[in-house]
């Protein structure tokens, strides 16, 4: 995309600052030396009111006074300054700007008109800016950096895109530590003009990005981001952290559906929609988010684990086998090639476990390279391997017995050349994690991070970022998208919802629900309306006994417990009673539905309720009268695919009841992923529908069919 504002914002050849001085412990002038003093190569102005030179360089008094337009406002100036500053580089024809300063929407109705006041300026000169309220960029590539840390002396293979400026600005020597690099990283703010959206595509087609990590409070634009991401997972990983999905944070609504639904199902859906992998921790952000850029994609799920350690070997086994990966026994011929080379009671079908061998050499180099070069795996784990480390631990206690030798002459006589240990690995064109509990002080550890290989402090923590590996082969298996076109809206449909509305109704009532289902094609139950009770017994006798008996109001939207209902009716003299006792319990000649009467050991849950910037949200899960308490459910954003309906379907931890179950045959799946996809096309043709909810869809044999429906009404 080569209009990607991203371009030109972090590729300058110019950079003028409003706001850094020759103050060290000012903001602007922290991140006017970030730029000067890693290696930035365009031109560089500062601007600054009245210090005739900042930092070595020549200052000018207004951005009027440059002597050419630069390509990057960086402004960082208080707050009622930026709408001046950012007029004058409008006037002279600056065409980006990061807006570090903050004050604006996040401060309240003052704030957000002033900020609305900086769109008005950009817009109307054809500048796109970042900001307000962010923390800059980074792009290790030429070297410019506009945030508070200094940048690694290697330009890294990990894109960032954060709606927390901390974790662009703070992090760089937490990232260090690890080994852990950039591509390009860039504080969002407050998105007034560019957004998240903006910098995933540009990150997208970023050569020099191989794996994009996001940190994620919120999204305002959702159906742009899924179908944004989607363009990018299926050949580059993405990787995102939410947060903001507690319960304080969750919508309600007035049906089954709405008190299922909340931020925190829906972006988990998203993501799974979007082909996103999803992190919970900034920790495993970061850290996953290495291991895709940096390690060759997996092939498969077959993982080696090489140890000296029981304990850290069987942990890594247990964790990846919970992560979806197998730990293969070798075969005999690998088997007899390892056998050799570790100690008799040491085990070598996979995990190999050397039990506290000392060999190195043997443990990182050999023994991986004879598993990598077999075929028998798609990715190896090795644990344990140490130097510098480990001696450092034990000098204390053996000084005593190797003589009068100083710590510093024992490590390097004991030291060891390790390199081929880093390379072995892309020879064979294999994922190869390390861990260790053993930081930078270990050699071995210092040799693996700065060789782009991922060394985690715990076992458990590398067989993660394996795993992490695992969920991107699986999207890249993933069968195509095709998003669907919508049907022409149902005059039939219109007609229910327009009457309804006129005749002041906030829901449809169960019948008019099912009426507005079936014109789309939706499995419904048979029945019909009775008002008085020899219409009851006429239309019982019609469909066949036995019969659901139910009060039908649209100010009923839920019957359970109420005495509104009545089930499994199965003569006239049980029917006249049922229907008595439903109008006594509805306190008023309310209309009874008469209905088939479905019978079905299993029953699901579907509906669809709005969110802002999302639109309908379709939900699928475990249904009856357990739906609230158990809350197996997921969702996903309409429309829907016929792959992403039938994902929904693999996507609840009751999913083994879709297949053969107790003597039960195996769900019509393909119907049942319709109704998904008819809710959510329903919900997008009629947008005067606020919640949809089908409670219970009863398989019958192996047909769906929508015994209940709650069809509320937006005002």
């Amino acid at each position: 995309m080569p209009d990607n504002p991203l371009h030109l914002l972090l590729h300058p050849r110019s950079v003028a600052t409003a706001g850094a001085g020759n103050n060290p412990m000012k903001m602007g002038t922290l991140q006017a030396l970030s730029l000067i003093k890693d290696g930035y190569q365009g031109k560089f102005y500062p601007i600054h009111p009245t210090d005739k030179i900042v930092l070595g360089h020549r200052a000018y008094a207004s951005p009027l006074d440059l002597p050419e337009s630069p390509d990057l406002a960086l402004i960082v100036v208080p707050t009622d300054q930026v709408i001046p500053v950012l007029e004058d580089f409008a006037k002279i024809g600056t065409k980006r700007a990061i807006i570090i300063s903050a004050g604006f929407r996040e401060t309240g109705d003052a704030g957000r008109k002033q900020e609305e006041r900086l769109k008005e300026i950009a817009a109307a000169s054809g500048m796109r800016f970042l900001g307000p309220n962010c923390m800059g960029v980074i792009n290790t590539g030429t070297a410019l950096n506009v945030t508070l840390g200094e940048l690694p002396k290697r330009p890294g293979a990990l894109g960032f895109a954060s709606q927390s400026g901390t974790y662009v600005a703070q992090t760089l020597p937490y990232l260090k530590e690890r080994g852990i690099r950039f591509s390009k990283a860039v504080s969002c703010g407050n998105e007034a003009d560019i957004d998240m959206i903006d910098v995933l595509e540009y990150l997208g087609e970023d050569e020099q990005t191989k794996a994009i990590i996001l940190y994620i409070e919120g999204l305002r634009d959702g159906r742009r981001f899924i179908e944004a991401a989607r363009r990018i997972t299926p050949h580059k990983p993405v990787l995102a952290q939410y947060v903001g999905g507690s319960a304080s944070g969750a919508q309600s609504g007035q049906s089954h559906t709405g008190a299922l639904t909340g931020p925190d199902l829906l972006y988990e859906g998203i993501f799974r929609q979007a082909g996103i992998i999803r992190c919970h921790s900034i920790e495993d952000l970061y850290a996953h988010g290495w291991v895709h850029a940096t390690q060759p994609p997996l092939r498969g799920k077959r993982l080696a684990v090489v140890t000296n350690s029981g304990g850290p070997g069987t942990a890594i086994s247990d964790t990846a086998d919970r992560g979806g990966m197998t730990v293969p026994r070798f075969s005999d011929a690998l088997q007899a090639k390892i056998r050799p080379l570790i100690p008799p009671h040491a085990a070598g079908a996979n995990p190999v476990d050397l039990t506290f061998h000392l060999d190195t050499q043997v443990l990182a180099l050999t023994i991986p390279e004879f598993i990598m070069e077999s075929s028998e795996v798609d990715g190896l784990i090795l644990h344990g391997a140490v130097n510098s480390g480990f001696l450092q631990m034990v000098y204390p206690h053996i000084r005593g017995l190797i003589g009068d030798v100083s710590r510093e002459a024992f490590l390097e006589t004991m030291a060891k050349d390790m390199d081929a240990a880093v390379g072995f690995h892309r020879k064979y064109d294999l994922p190869l994690v390390v861990s260790s509990f053993f930081g930078r002080q270990d050699n071995f550890t210092s040799l693996y991070m700065d060789n782009d290989i991922s060394v985690f402090d715990s076992p458990e923590k590398a067989a993660r970022g394996m795993a992490s590996l695992l969920r991107h082969l699986e999207i890249r298996r993933r069968k195509p998208i095709v998003t669907p076109a919508l049907p022409p809206a149902s005059p039939a449909a219109t007609g229910i919802i327009r009457a309804a509305l006129a005749a002041g109704q906030r829901a449809l009532d169960e019948h008019q629900a099912k009426e507005l289902l079936a014109v789309y094609g939706v499995p419904v139950t048979r029945e019909e309306i009775a008002r008085i009770e020899e219409e009851a017994v006429k239309i019982a006798n019609g469909i066949g006994f036995p019969v659901a008996v139910k009060a039908c109001a649209w100010e009923i939207m839920h019957k359970s417990g109420l005495g509104l209902i009545a089930l499994n009716i199965r003569t006239e003299e049980a029917l006249r009673e049922a229907f008595r006792s439903v109008r006594e319990a509805a306190g008023k000649a309310t209309p009874v539905l008469i209905q088939q009467m479905v019978a079905g050991g299993r029953e699901f849950v579907a509906g669809m309720t709005r969110f802002p910037g999302f639109g309908p949200c379709v939900l699928f899960g475990l249904g009856g009268v357990f739906t609230e308490a158990l809350q197996d459910t997921c969702m996903r954003s309409a429309p829907l695919s016929a792959v992403e309906a039938e994902e929904m379907l693999t996507d609840i931890r009751a999913k083994a009841l879709l297949g053969e179950f107790r003597g039960l045959p195996a769900v019509d799946a393909l119907t049942l992923a319709g109704i998904l996809q008819a809710v959510g096309a329903i919900a997008l043709l009629h947008p005067e529908i606020a919640e949809i909810d089908l409670n219970p869809i009863i398989i019958a044999g192996s047909k769906p069919v929508v015994a209940d429906a709650l069809f509320v009404l937006r005002a």
